[in-house]
């Protein structure tokens, strides 16, 4: 590769060395071509000005190959990431090239790393567990994790005398809470170990170098303990005739933190800073026996303490780890850690494939990850394939009925799968989902019942105006955003009966009448409401006037007052009037077709917008009393369309009308006899236009203002009278 790549030489040297040492691991994986096919793509990108060194200073092409290092000599991976990783970067909108020149396999992970890229770009608050789950629904495939595990190691172990402080400890500070704990979900527990250290180093320097000053002052003494505790141990080993190796391991700086953090001391308080570990060389069918044996030694020679003694040789643990661990009394009354295990047993837990995906019990935020790598360890225990078709076998799938959301500022919600803008309006808070109107995601206006999709970017959008309405149940999916729908519905209808038994009672003080309780209950149920509540609400929807209440209760009270006259039932107006429409919907074909298709159902035409044939109009469904019509542009209309539209049906005329309808109109117009005279006139000699009634009142300011009454055929006839109407010398205004 040609200097337009912008290595320094010392930097070529390096990119020399690490490429041969990573041929020297995984050259029996990579294909012919591979490598080749690898320096043509990244001098095509270096030619088009992609390799740009990053916040650090490090350079993407040298720093993507150490990557790769990692990933072969540490991790186990082989050639599908190894490629992947060194292309990852410059290939984003070339993904059939990809798979052409390198195979699915290796388009599949570029794409689950692009994909995870694009998310962490958003710069999420990382001090969660959903950003880990976030991560892993991400990754389609868990290489992708493993990938970005090495990747954040790489960087830990560059970025010492790099960059500012604040960016050092912004990428140390993830390492900590998304990086190792991740790590030691998978069971790369060096690399955790590593990650722990080095974050401390960066976040805590005065504690790191302290306890490391420390470790290396004691290390002397504690050499020549350790000297003294296990030379009796070798020599009666050895008398057994056992093959073996003793060593030792120090705790981690980090393990030494935590560990005087929780014990509230100072270093010199921790008295367990390394374990020994016995490790034999064993065959498979003699693993136990020797492992008894070690113990029997060790035991015989220094006191036990049985309240520390785990026996994960008999019953292995959940993840496939094996040892005797004991804790002894040695020299010095000081308490010892000695574990025994084969060195099969050592190589599964500190560096075989098995332990990457071995779960040692750290906090979870749920089941799944744990379940699914019960199944990846079930699998490795009947492992019968390579290492790398073991990993082909596993895609990660572990939260597909979850989805992960990001506010503007970066905070990660957890929703279920299918959750809409409202619910996440909901989850934010109870205010702002009643509020919600819609919302932004990722920069786009949508409605408020566009489903979410892992990895969106979401800004709700609210008005003040807004109300929880009954249709927001059938998309909303969430037990808090239902619940809560449904609990402001119930509070507004309390709240509207509570405004219509007010008006109920000044409808009857305005006509000085006192309702007697008795009788009152007695119409309601009368009127088929079983409750007073469902009564109000009656009159809060619409569906009933509180005039009409009025002058049905003045009817139930002279129908008491004198039963004699009332030997047989009478109709109410309104069902009258509704049984006559239905009649000449059947009979002369002036008919209303009610949700696209349904004829013949019970519906009355409502008296507040008094609706006529050919008037565009749409159907309310009622509690008890049918289908009302209303017009569309009925004074009502909004109101019943925002609070209940789930009760809104279509409504059309159809056939040819024949009966007519009575319409009122709203007339306003100088104060001179001559004019109302000349309104009358015009009417008169419309055909097939009759006039019942006329009510005018004058006012003080010289104009008259009233209502004229009249019978008309259709929609279509009293625009044509309106327009006549208007034309009368005088008249100012005239309105249905």
């Amino acid at each position: 590769m040609n200097n337009s790549t912008g290595l320094t030489t010392a930097e070529q040297q390096l990119l020399r060395e690490e490429f041969k040492r990573l041929q020297s691991i995984a050259e029996d994986t990579f294909q012919a071509e591979d490598l080749n096919n690898v320096r043509t793509l990244l001098q095509q990108a270096a030619e088009r000005g992609q390799l740009q060194r990053d916040a650090f200073g490090l350079h993407p092409l040298l720093f993507d190959l150490q990557t790769a290092v990692i990933l072969a000599e540490e991790i186990g991976l082989n050639r599908a990431s190894l490629l992947a990783v060194m292309i990852h970067n410059y290939v984003e909108k070339d993904k059939e090239k990809v798979k052409r020149v390198f195979g699915q396999e290796v388009a599949s992970i570029v794409a689950g790393l692009n994909k995870v890229n694009e998310i962490y770009q958003k710069t999420p608050v990382v001090e969660t567990e959903n950003f880990r789950d976030l991560i892993l629904s991400f990754a389609e495939d868990m290489r992708v994790i493993f990938i970005i595990i090495a990747n954040r190691v790489n960087l830990m172990r560059q970025i010492k005398n790099k960059g500012t402080e604040e960016e050092r400890r912004k990428v140390a500070n993830e390492a900590s809470v998304l990086y190792a704990p991740l790590a030691h979900k998978l069971g790369l527990y060096l690399i955790k170990r590593e990650l722990e250290d080095l974050s401390l180093k960066y976040l805590k320097p005065d504690v790191y170098y302290m306890i490391k000053e420390k470790l290396n002052e004691t290390r002397a003494s504690r050499d020549r303990y350790i000297a003294n505790f296990i030379g009796p141990i070798e020599e009666k080993l050895k008398a057994a005739n056992l093959h073996f190796h003793i060593k030792c391991r120090t705790k981690s700086i980090h393990s030494i933190w935590q560990k005087m953090q929780k014990q509230k001391c100072q270093f010199e308080g921790i008295y367990d800073l390394f374990a020994i570990r016995v490790i034999l060389d064993s065959k498979k069918e003699n693993e136990k026996l020797e492992c008894w044996q070690v113990f029997s030694i060790v035991t015989d020679m220094y006191r036990p303490n049985p309240k520390r003694m785990r026996d994960w040789l008999s019953v292995p643990k959940s993840n496939g780890y094996e040892s005797l661990h004991i804790t002894v009394m040695g020299p010095e009354g000081k308490w010892v850690e000695v574990q025994i295990r084969t060195e099969r047993m050592d190589e599964v837990a500190e560096r075989g494939l098995a332990a990457h995906w071995r779960y040692k019990g750290v906090k979870d935020s749920g089941t799944k990850l744990e379940e699914w790598l019960k199944d990846v360890r079930s699998a490795l225990e009947n492992q019968t394939t390579s290492d790398e078709q073991l990993i082909n076998q596993f895609k990660v799938d572990l939260y597909s009925d979850e989805v992960f959301v990001f506010t503007p500022k970066g905070d990660l919600f957890k929703l279920q799968k299918g959750a809409t803008v409202l619910d996440f309006a909901f989850h934010i808070h109870t205010n702002i989902g009643c509020k919600c109107i819609g919302g932004l995601v990722n920069g786009k206006n949508v409605p408020i019942y566009t489903r979410l999709q892992s990895g969106d970017q979401v800004e709700i959008l609210t008005s003040n105006k807004q109300i929880p309405k009954r249709d927001w149940l059938n998309f909303a999916v969430t037990a808090k955003a239902r619940n809560k729908i449904r609990q402001s519905l119930h509070e507004q209808e309390a709240k509207n009966a509570a405004f219509a038994k007010e008006d109920l009672e000044r409808k009857f003080k305005h006509h000085k009448i006192e309702p007697d309780e008795g009788t009152m209950m007695r119409m309601v149920k009368k009127l088929g409401y079983k409750q007073m509540n469902d009564f109000y609400r009656a009159i809060s929807d619409g569906v009933i006037d509180s005039g009409y209440i009025v002058e049905k209760y003045k009817e139930q009270t002279d129908r008491e007052a004198n039963p004699a006259q009332y030997t047989t039932e009478n109709r109410s107006a309104d069902g009258f009037v509704r049984n006559v429409t239905d009649e000449l919907a059947q009979s002369s074909g002036d008919v209303l077709v009610i949700d696209n298709s349904v004829k013949g159902v019970e519906y009355s035409l409502a008296k507040c917008c008094n609706p006529i044939y050919g008037d565009d109009v749409f159907g309310f469904v009622t509690i008890n009393r049918g289908i009302k019509i209303h017009r569309t542009n009925c004074p009502n209309a909004e109101r019943l369309k925002e609070r209940m539209s789930y009760r809104v049906i279509r409504a059309q005329w159809a056939g040819k009308g024949s009966s007519q309808y009575a319409v009122i109109l709203h007339v306003v117009g100088n104060d001179d006899i001559g004019i109302v005279n000349n309104l009358t006139s015009v009417i008169n000699k419309e055909k097939n236009i009759t006039m019942r009634g006329i009510s005018i009142q004058s006012s003080e300011d010289g104009l008259f203002s009233g209502t004229l009454t009249v019978m008309i055929d259709d929609n279509k006839q009293i625009e044509q009278l309106i327009k006549k109407l208007k034309a009368v010398k005088g008249i100012k205004n005239i309105s249905r």
